[in-house]
């Protein structure tokens, strides 16, 4: 499903506008979905007694978007240091963050639990000793291992290197409480852009299984359960929405079963972050070439480095010809000017037909957009611009430049001689 018709609405008229003013190409983000996209969210979840939502910072890092999440309530899905900073410069608590890493350094573990605090999520058992001081909330990163055959992004869980086995989880949290942990959660993130609600109930069900039989081996009670992020959205057209209502009551249902037979509810935490942010931004960009050989290429100023999913993902993304909705049609691969041949936005795709000078809208890219960009050739990542609910636009974070790329050149001599 293509970006929402109210975002359309709002931001076709005036594109061309915005391009004027601020030149291609830009990632635009929409504060109004965004946060009606939040604000959704909690209300499908308010039967349960306590849950919150920890937006993955790794989805779209910028500090207006945290910003505004902050301002929904929700937390912080962290996993690097410039994540944690991102997220207190926002003006998160320790409470609002959870930090999960993989092969988590000493630096690391010491700005996540001494330089500012946080929930700790510790993906393997043998991290235990190399955290500096060990906080009173400790959580693990749960990995089953067999399920089903799995996500198609993830795999399936015997293949991932996340996570604690589940042999060694019961013996994890032993051990924690043994050097002093008092209060515990547990986490999971077993999905990525996942339309099939039922994964997430069963992910649920699992985990609340999972601390009954934790809670009795090691005589200890979870403040919470965390089901990770992974919920999808629609990028193609016709494809159906994320079901979150039936979801929802039918992870309440859990939940209230769970209180009838153990006296208490523990919280429910999820790590949303290409469903809050995803189907909210769109990559704007003019065409500024045709070519003619074995196909017709229509070559955009925006290239991977500003969105690499089709890349390397074979990904799809809608894109609409701003002006050009009911107009003759031809087949086409719209493609950046990187030295690689999979710089390309659409391949073989039945667009309006496209002349120098057109409005190109990419779409869905409120999500590992930006956030995945790199300087290969030299490339400079393009500017962010927010369209804010009273219809202004904003520019959150400006274009890359020559001076940018060269920066890392400028350093003292520093030679070891051996």
């Amino acid at each position: 499903m293509p970006i929402s018709q109210s975002y359309k609405k709002r931001l076709y008229p005036v594109i061309q506008t915005i391009a004027d003013h601020y030149q291609t190409p830009f990632h635009i983000y929409d504060e109004a979905g965004i946060r009606s996209t939040g604000q959704k969210l909690q209300e499908a979840f308010s039967g349960i007694d306590c849950f919150k939502e920890f937006y993955a910072v790794k989805a779209l890092p910028n500090p207006k978007i945290l910003a505004l999440m902050k301002d929904m309530g929700f937390g912080f899905d962290c996993s690097s240091i410039a994540e944690l900073r991102l997220s207190r410069q926002a003006g998160a608590t320790p409470d609002d963050i959870i930090f999960t890493s993989n092969n988590t350094s000493g630096l690391d573990f010491s700005e996540a639990a001494l330089a500012g605090g946080c929930i700790l999520n510790l993906d393997d058992i043998n991290l235990i000793d190399s955290v500096p001081v060990l906080p009173d909330l400790v959580c693990f990163r749960y990995n089953p291992g067999a399920r089903r055959t799995g996500n198609e992004i993830i795999g399936t869980p015997t293949e991932a290197k996340y996570g604690v086995s589940h042999d060694q989880i019961v013996a994890a949290y032993r051990r924690v409480k043994d050097k002093g942990a008092t209060r515990f959660g547990l986490h999971t993130m077993l999905a990525s852009n996942e339309l099939n609600y039922t994964y997430m109930v069963q992910t649920v069900q699992m985990l609340l299984d999972l601390i009954t039989v934790i809670s009795k081996e090691v005589d200890i009670t979870f403040e919470f359960i965390n089901i990770g992020g992974g919920l999808g959205i629609p990028y193609t057209p016709n494809t159906p929405e994320l079901d979150l209502t039936s979801m929802a009551n039918e992870i309440t249902t859990l939940f209230t079963d769970f209180a009838d037979s153990y006296g208490y509810q523990p919280a429910l935490y999820m790590e949303s972050g290409r469903y809050m942010t995803g189907p909210h931004g769109v990559l704007a960009s003019r065409a500024i070439n045709r070519k003619e050989i074995y196909r017709t290429y229509v070559g955009i100023d925006a290239s991977m480095s500003a969105l690499m999913r089709p890349g390397i993902y074979n990904a799809y993304h809608h894109i609409d010809v701003v002006g050009k909705e009911n107009t003759a049609t031809e087949i086409v691969d719209v493609v950046g000017s990187l030295c690689e041949n999979n710089d390309k936005f659409a391949v073989q795709r039945e667009l309006p037909v496209i002349s120098t000078g057109d409005m190109l809208i990419i779409q869905d890219t409120g999500a590992h957009g930006i956030a995945m960009g790199f300087n290969y050739n030299g490339s400079l990542r393009p500017k962010e611009l927010l369209l804010k609910i009273d219809g202004s636009v904003e520019l959150i974070r400006r274009e890359e430049n020559i001076e940018d790329y060269m920066a890392t050149l400028s350093f003292e001599e520093d030679t070891l001689s051996l």
